[in-house]
C-alpha cells in the first residue's frame, strides 16, 4: 500500500495548529463535497480529506502518525506498518473504521486489536457538513430537510431544527448522527455549519438587517410615511423632509432575534422618474427654474 501524507492532503505544515487544521479541512470539504462538486475524482478527494482530518484532529492519532512520518516516509511511497505497530492501542473493534483507506486501517483500524482479542468500545468519529437556509428561516427558526450521502453511495434524510436568530457560521450539533461507534461504542455527532443564502430584499450585517428603500424625489424632499418590508411583516416608516440618498433610518429591534435583538437599517435611495412626455419635461424645466443656483456638486 502507499503511504499517505495527511499534511499534504490538507495543505498544511506539520507544525500546523488545531485551528489551522480545522480551517483547512472546512475549506477543502466545502470545495470537494459531492453535493456541490460533480467533477471526476471529487468524491475520492473528499474521502481523503475526511481521512486526513480524522487523524490530524485527534491528538493521540496525530502523535502516533507524526512518529511514523518522522521515519522518512513520504506520500505515494510503498509502505508497510513497522513491527510492533499493533501494540499502539488504537482498538476500533472487529469492524475497523469502515469508511477509510487500507492505510488508515493498517495504522488505526480494528484488525490488530481483533487479532489480539483486546478490542474495547470506542466512540465513532464526528461528521462535519454544511446546511444552507434562507434568511426567513434563520429569522423565524423552523425545520429543514438535509440529505446526507455516505462513502458507500447510500443516502439518509434528516430533519434539522433551526433555532430562531441563528447566524452564518454557527454550528448545529446532532448527537449520534456521526460515524458509527466501534465494539459497542457510541456514535459520533453530526456538526452542521450553517450558511444563509442571499436575499433579494435584505442584507445581513451581524444581527442587523439592511434594506434599501426606494423613494421619489418629492417623498424625500417633502417627507412622507411609506410602507417598509421587514422579516416580521410590513411597517410604516416616517421619512423626514429633506432626506438624501444614503441616509439610514433605524427600526429598533426589527433585526435578527437573540438575547440582544438587532435592528433593521433602512437605507434611502432616491429614484428619479424619466421625462417621456412634453408635460413631464416642462415640469422638470419649471423645477430647474425654481431651484436655479442649486449645485449638487458644489460640496
Amino acid at each position: 500500500m502507499e503511504f499517505k501524507d495527511y499534511y499534504e492532503i490538507l495543505g498544511v505544515k506539520p507544525d500546523a495548529s488545531e485551528a489551522d487544521i480545522k480551517a483547512a479541512y472546512r475549506k477543502l470539504a466545502r470545495k470537494y463535497h459531492p453535493d456541490k462538486n460533480k467533477e471526476a475524482g471529487a468524491e475520492d478527494k473528499f474521502k481523503a480529506i475526511n481521512e486526513a482530518n480524522e487523524v490530524l484532529r485527534d491528538t493521540e492519532k496525530r502523535r502516533a502518525y507524526d512518529q511514523l512520518r518522522a521515519g522518512g516516509y513520504r506520500g505515494g511511497e510503498q509502505f508497510r506498518p513497522p513491527p510492533g505497530w499493533g501494540n499502539q492501542g488504537f482498538d476500533f473493534g472487529e469492524g475497523g473504521s469502515g469508511d477509510f483507506s487500507d492505510f488508515f486501517e493498517s495504522l488505526f483500524g480494528g484488525r490488530a486489536g481483533a487479532a489480539r482479542g483486546t478490542a474495547r468500545p470506542r466512540r465513532g468519529g464526528d461528521i462535519q457538513a454544511q446546511v444552507q437556509i434562507d434568511l426567513k428561516t434563520a429569522f423565524d427558526g423552523g425545520k429543514t430537510r438535509l440529505v446526507l450521502q455516505d462513502s458507500r453511495g447510500g443516502e439518509r434524510t434528516l430533519e434539522v431544527k433551526i433555532p430562531a436568530g441563528i447566524q452564518p457560521g454557527q454550528v448545529i450539533r446532532l448527537g449520534g448522527q456521526g460515524h458509527a461507534g466501534q465494539a459497542g461504542g457510541t456514535n459520533g455527532d453530526l456538526l452542521l455549519e450553517v450558511g444563509i443564502r442571499d436575499d433579494a430584499r435584505f442584507r445581513l450585517d451581524g444581527r442587523n438587517i439592511i434594506h434599501v428603500l426606494a423613494l421619489t424625489p418629492w417623498e424625500a424632499a417633502l417627507g412622507a410615511t411609506v410602507p417598509v418590508p421587514t422579516l416580521a411583516g410590513t411597517v410604516d416608516l416616517r421619512i423626514p423632509a429633506g432626506s438624501q440618498s444614503g441616509r439610514k433610518l433605524r427600526l429598533k429591534g426589527r433585526g435578527m432575534p437573540g438575547p440582544t435583538p438587532g435592528d433593521q437599517l433602512v437605507e434611502l435611495s432616491i429614484r428619479v422618474p424619466a421625462a417621456d412626455t412634453h408635460e413631464q419635461k416642462a415640469a422638470y424645466e419649471a423645477l430647474r427654474e425654481q431651484f436655479e443656483g442649486f449645485d449638487p456638486r458644489a460640496a
